[in-house]
């Protein structure tokens, strides 16, 4: 970590007071990279597991080329965290357009994946910042590892269903990687349609964080820069809700 960067104390208070006040909050790479205990050769240990993803098929109906794997854990207010059976992911009616009410299967979490310490780190990360929006003895955590890939003409759509709500508590979204990538701008708004924080994760630990019960949220597509070549995004969807 360059020493000229400024790192926060306590990025999760930091992050706290802005989802209270305004609903969302981009923490800096910087800031989440102290707060887990990593570094840059840490993200790409981390971005490995990221070449272990499959096809999501119903991304794959509707022209996109996505990857992903899902699991779900408990994690209790004293900080246990525990996988959880694997099962369908199922969006409540009126939070995903394209996808509500539709229970959909994907490939489990790898082993590696849910015993590395970082995804561990980050989830404590989380559950002390949604803290602030619900205090519960035990949250539902569901993970969401994806790849979004984008050729020339054929553009990376990383929410195909356009402005959205989760359905959850607190939602995030962890940058690991981007490569010959242009495009791909997160934006938060509010119940109103007005947009809150406009952000593209540029480099790996930003985490974008939104209240999901007061917020919408979309990515624009992602563009090769290089048309010779295809583009792609990483990132790592985290949601937490109360159990």
């Amino acid at each position: 970590m360059a020493s000229h960067t400024r790192v926060d104390a306590d990025p999760a208070r930091t992050a706290r007071r802005a989802l209270l006040s305004a609903g969302a909050y981009a923490m800096p790479s910087a800031d989440v990279s102290a707060r887990l205990g990593t570094d840059a050769d840490g993200w790409a240990r981390f971005a490995a597991h990221w070449d272990d993803l499959v096809t999501d098929p119903y991304a794959a109906t509707d022209g996109t080329r996505r990857l992903r794997r899902y699991g779900t854990f408990a994690l209790t207010d004293a900080g246990h965290i525990t996988p959880r059976p694997h099962g369908g992911f199922l969006q409540p009616e009126a939070t995903n357009p394209l996808y509500a009410g539709v229970e959909r299967h994907f490939a489990p979490l790898t082993a590696a994946f849910v015993a590395d310490p970082l995804l561990a780190a980050l989830i404590t990360l989380l559950g002390e910042v949604a803290g602030c929006l619900d205090e519960r003895p035990e949250w539902t955590v569901m993970v969401h590892p994806f790849r979004v890939v984008a050729v020339a003409g054929q553009d990376g759509r990383p929410t195909p269903e356009g402005r959205h709500r989760d359905g959850v508590t607190l939602v995030s979204s962890l940058l690991i990687g981007r490569e010959n990538a242009t495009g791909g701008e997160s934006v938060v708004y509010d119940a109103d349609g007005a947009p809150l924080l406009r952000t593209t994760l540029g480099e790996p630990g930003a985490l974008l964080l939104g209240d999901d019960r007061r917020t919408l949220h979309e990515v624009s597509p992602i563009h090769p820069l290089d048309p010779a070549a295809p583009a792609r995004r990483d990132v790592l969807v985290t949601t937490l809700l109360p159990r």
